[in-house]
């Protein structure tokens, strides 16, 4: 409430709106009564005008106070319901309300067909939200409770006194938007204005824009577990093989998110970069945050302490926004199919199949996602959180079957930016100031799919070099034939002999204690990455185990046009990288034979692989694919046209983009920004600068004197 402004004058003008509300919804239902014949709010013998509108206005009231008291009910008992389901059944829900209404209107005047009242119900929502949003944004006070009205009953719950004075910090990562991507989005000229008008602004006139190196991989599972818990150590791909479990781990699965937070907080001994008041929205990993909403890694658990899906049934539980959101998930499924047709019809090239789930997919990353993360957010800063970090995930997922700068990926960019207008015009009225901080977790790299390309997949090149069945398909390709072609040179075969799948993939028998030979190997992609384990080889297999084994698989890897370099572990050298031509790279002295396979992928590559080539659970082998040094286009092992996660092109350049009050982040004189856990200690150094860490802690490590922290107060 603005000061000065007397209680009644509150409680009065908050009547006005109700009777407002109460006006249009009642001449909205009085209007489809009109036009829908299945729908009717008067006897069978006809009525006259006063009763009709009084059989509305008590029709349109009871359905408010259903919406108000029955909505939030059936929200919460669908709590364990995954959103993208919830979404899905609102326009039921609403329906059932409706006719629920005109059931209660005295003498059964008001009667509705089931399949119109789900259209009436959708309407007569629309209509109330909009005027409640015209009549806020004209009242402060108004826009101001309605953002808050949530968040500051938690803060009541908690017993929590007035707003700091000291600025909270929002990290809001814009996944999968690259520095590049995101320079062409913000520049602009007086003819053709910029994609992203409001990043622009912030970027010209009160942040810093940085660029970011990322690792090895490059992908979301391994930058937002070092961005938000100081280690993403033994992450080697998006998924991969543990052979001692005999799991494969994937990083958005709930339960392997779950394992990949707790092996980080072990190795820190820290909770996260949220621990201290946080809250983590849309994210793989809660950061120790004690609010949080759509975080996979908490998803499967349910405890008092810890409800991970309160987050959307807080937004879910006011019935104008579930209509808006699920009519809007259902325009951007159409908008996918005609997008997706259009793209056949002109034969735009590369492209990947859009079918499926896809379009029930991309609606939740660009709709229901956003929606319940960006309100999530809003309520973060209106009840004065110290600390929150929130993932929009709808660039990445569009960008990677439209590719990174298709004209649907623009589209998304400018919703994207007007979601960030929406959060910084809220961050400015939130009761204690804000420093916000748009940031990625890395690039994408575009490029036909490696299948596409060469007529067979890293599984039929792989199983090719083993000498194990592959697909008809593969055996006619080009690609195909070559890898018989460099089998056969492996194994000192005629070009006429037949057999020579069957000796590559017997090779030498088994060494003593050594299982048998039989096991086919594991392959797993992750964009431009592939991993290939050997289940029956004991611990990481050698490059001398591997060549005994299956002589022909290495060369034909390592030669393949596609591929750039094959990473292995030699029991001599160590890690070693191979390459086309006969080129090796040994990372542990430097020396390299021949051409570098490491040379077309740029600076600080050999550094990356190293470190990668050090986890405990990276593959046998790890493929990495050829790279076109002049456009920076990579093959996706995965049908993606927009890729990440392995070396090359723009996938490994993320940025951060700062506000200039908080130091530079390159201020801890160490040179550019390299790895996921280095810009976590530049986060942590801005929650310091801020006053959002007690003092004595770490920016380095992350870790605070004493191990434990106190406990945060959650919903």
């Amino acid at each position: 409430m603005r000061r000065g402004v007397p209680p009644w004058r509150s409680l009065g003008s908050g009547a006005l709106r109700v009777c407002a509300v109460w006006l249009v919804t009642t001449l909205t239902m009085l209007g489809l009564a009109g036009v829908l014949p299945e729908f009717r709010l008067q006897s069978a013998d006809g009525d006259s005008a006063t009763v009709v509108g009084i059989t509305a206005a008590v029709g349109a009231g009871a359905f408010g106070l259903l919406s108000a008291l029955v909505w939030p009910v059936l929200v919460r008992a669908l709590l364990l319901v995954p959103a993208l389901v919830l979404g899905l059944l609102v326009f039921f829900l609403n329906g059932s309300l409706l006719w629920l209404a005109l059931y209660l209107v005295p003498y059964g005047r008001g009667s509705v067909d089931p399949t119109t009242a789900v259209v009436v119900a959708a309407a007569m929502s629309a209509a109330s939200s909009a005027t409640s949003t015209f009549l806020a944004v004209r009242d402060d006070d108004a826009y101001r409770r309605r953002l808050t009205r949530l968040a500051d009953r938690d803060r009541r719950r908690a017993g929590a006194a007035g707003a700091p004075a000291t600025p909270g910090t929002l990290f809001l990562q814009l996944d999968g938007v690259g520095h590049a991507v995101l320079r062409e989005a913000i520049a602009g000229s007086e003819d053709d204005p910029p994609v992203m008008p409001t990043v622009a602004h912030l970027a010209a006139t009160t942040h810093r824009l940085t660029p970011w190196r990322t690792d090895w991989p490059s992908q979301t599972g391994a930058s937002q577990l070092g961005i938000l818990h100081g280690s993403n150590a033994d992450v080697p791909a998006f998924r991969w093989y543990e052979k001692e479990t005999r799991r494969v781990m994937v990083s958005n699965h709930p339960s392997s998110a779950a394992e990949l937070q707790r092996r980080a907080v072990a190795t820190t001994g820290d909770r996260g970069l949220l621990a201290l008041d946080g809250a983590s929205r849309g994210n793989l990993f809660s950061g120790g945050a004690g609010q949080s909403a759509l975080v996979l890694s908490v998803a499967g658990r349910r405890g008092r302490d810890n409800r991970s899906r309160d987050g959307y049934f807080a937004y879910f539980s006011d019935p104008a926004n579930a209509t808006r959101t699920a009519a809007s998930f259902v325009a951007e499924v159409l908008r996918e199919i005609g997008q997706s047709l259009r793209a056949r019809v002109r034969r735009d090239g590369p492209r990947v199949s859009r079918g499926g789930l896809y379009p029930l997919i991309r609606a939740f990353a660009t709709v229901v996602q956003r929606d319940v993360v960006v309100a999530a957010v809003l309520g973060d800063l209106f009840s004065g959180r110290t600390a929150v970090y929130a993932d929009l995930v709808a660039y990445d997922e569009v960008a990677h079957h439209s590719g990174p700068r298709g004209r649907d990926s623009r589209q998304v960019l400018r919703r994207l930016d007007r979601a960030v207008a929406l959060i910084t015009k809220a961050a400015r009225r939130a009761p204690r100031p804000y420093h916000v901080v748009l940031l990625s977790d890395h690039g994408q790299s575009a490029g036909e799919t490696f299948a596409s390309a060469y007529g067979l997949s890293l599984e039929d090149l792989v199983r090719a070099g083993c000498g194990l069945p592959v697909s008809r398909r593969a055996r006619r390709s080009a690609s195909g034939s070559e890898a018989r072609g460099s089998a056969r040179s492996a194994l000192r075969r005629p070009e006429e002999s037949e057999p020579w799948a069957e000796d590559a993939g017997r090779g030498a028998p088994p060494e003593a204690g050594e299982p048998a030979h039989g096991a086919e190997p594991v392959v797993l992609n992750s964009g431009n990455l592939g991993l290939v384990s050997f289940p029956d080889m004991p611990g990481r297999a050698s490059r001398e185990r591997i060549e005994r084994r299956h002589p022909a698989l290495l060369r034909v890897l390592a030669d393949h046009r596609g591929v750039g370099f094959v990473l292995v572990r030699g029991a001599r050298h160590g890690p070693v990288v191979l390459g086309p031509g006969g080129g090796e790279h040994r990372l542990e002295t430097g020396e390299v034979i021949g051409p570098d396979p490491l040379a077309p992928f740029g600076p600080g590559a050999a550094e990356a692989v190293r470190r990668t080539a050090s986890f405990p659970h990276v593959a046998d082998i790890m493929v990495n694919s050829a790279v076109d040094p002049a456009t920076g286009a990579v093959h996706a092992f995965e049908e993606q046209i927009g890729s990440h996660g392995g070396l090359g092109g723009e996938q490994g350049e993320a940025f951060l983009l700062s506000p200039r009050q908080l130091s530079p982040p390159e201020a801890d004189g160490r040179g550019p920004l390299v790895g996921a856990e280095r810009v976590h200690a530049v986060l942590r150094r801005w929650l310091a600068e801020s006053g959002g860490e007690p003092a004595g802690w770490s920016a380095e490590f992350g870790s605070a004197p004493g191990g434990d922290l106190p406990p945060v107060p959650s919903r």
